[in-house]
């Protein structure tokens, strides 16, 4: 995948994270994709362990906003280099992370997210 495309695609995958549209986001993973962040570490594999989790994912987090910082291609399809803008209660949270995104046919195969979730996690548990 080249730079131009990586963008292109960066452009319409990460606006699916924001809005609650689980089925929209699912759509840009293979059915036998495998996905994996700092909560799900084992990873889930494939759209009937994905799906549940995104629904969830999103379900609690319908406003935040995930930007590219930076896209590098790779041979099977590129690293990214995201800020994501997480409004919790009243704060807004700024993270930012690395993902590792494979592709075939345009289409995720392996998705692994890498961020430190000790801010994030700090104030979600303010009270």
């Amino acid at each position: 995948m080249n730079l131009e495309e990586a963008k292109y695609f960066c452009n319409k995958w990460l606006a699916a994270w924001t809005g609650n549209n689980p089925d929209k986001l699912i759509n840009f993973y293979s059915t036998q994709s495998f996905y994996s962040d700092p909560t799900v570490k084992n990873g889930l594999k494939g759209h009937d362990e994905i799906l549940p989790y995104f629904k969830k994912l999103l379900k609690n987090n319908p406003d935040w906003k995930w930007t590219y910082e930076e896209i590098i291609p790779t041979e099977k399809g590129f690293t990214l280099k995201w800020k994501a803008i997480i409004p919790v209660r009243q704060i807004e949270i700024i993270e930012f992370g690395v993902d590792i995104v494979e592709m075939v046919n345009n289409k995720i195969t392996r998705n692994e997210v890498y961020f430190d979730t000790l801010n994030l996690i700090n104030t979600i548990q303010k009270k």
